[in-house]
């Protein structure tokens, strides 16, 4: 089986895996599994390094919400046990879906982290922007050693100071499951400097250049845009 997406003309080829490392079961299906792979390049026959951690797609969503001339953008704030500490991050969540619905999932996953319903019809893929041939249309936060890959959305819309005040340090998210979630609202144009979230981080960059280079879907109407808290 050889690698998709390669830019050379010698792709590697998995010759087998060995699994068993590591498996956790969200109910009855795999949630996480850590394996090791035998890859050899082809051409070199040289060995490649294959421990994984497979944990499937994501989405994330950039919430942009404009009060008064002022851009905010909307952040769930949780502890994160790996590094140790809480930080700020998109809205996000794996993809159970089996139809591989990357936007339903997205909406989904907002509403759960943050009680906020969103407009599917008002969603941007900021991934479906990137080339396809050479990435996918999907963000690869940790390639070398992770599978994950994760569809970033954008949600614009117009609300007012009250509703930003209601956000702000709400807990939310699906406490029976241990998320214990707060909300941050923070200016859009201190986000970058906010944040050590690489789903943040890239989404800025995606709609910042979509910005730029004039692909980016008009924002819809004040009149069509509110939020269902």
């Amino acid at each position: 089986m050889s690698f998709p997406n390669q830019s050379t003309d010698g792709a590697p080829e998995i010759h087998g895996a060995r699994c068993g490392q590591g498996v956790d079961m969200f109910g009855q299906r795999v949630g996480f599994l850590k394996f090791k792979a035998d890859i050899v390049d082809e051409e070199t026959q040289s060995k490649i390094p294959g421990i994984v951690f497979a944990r499937g797609p994501a989405v994330a969503v950039l919430i942009l919400l404009e009060s008064k001339g002022q851009i905010y953008a909307v952040l769930t704030e949780q502890a994160r046990v790996p590094i140790g500490k809480f930080i700020l991050e998109l809205p996000a969540g794996m993809l159970d879906d089996e139809n591989g619905d990357f936007v339903g999932t997205a909406v989904r996953e907002v509403e759960e982290e943050t009680g906020i319903k969103l407009n599917l019809g008002d969603m941007v893929d900021l991934t479906a922007l990137l080339d396809p041939a050479t990435t996918g249309c999907r963000m690869l936060p940790s390639p070398g050693g992770c599978d994950e890959e994760i569809g970033l959305f954008l949600y614009r819309g117009h609300v007012d100071e009250e509703t930003i005040s209601a956000l702000q340090g709400k807990e939310t998210g699906l406490r029976d499951h241990g998320e214990l979630i707060k909300l941050r609202v923070v200016p859009y144009d201190q986000l970058w400097r906010s944040t050590s979230d690489a789903k943040a981080l890239s989404a800025i960059a995606l709609y910042e250049m979509a910005k730029k280079e004039g692909v980016l879907p008009p924002s819809p109407p004040s009149s069509g845009s509110s939020l269902n808290l």
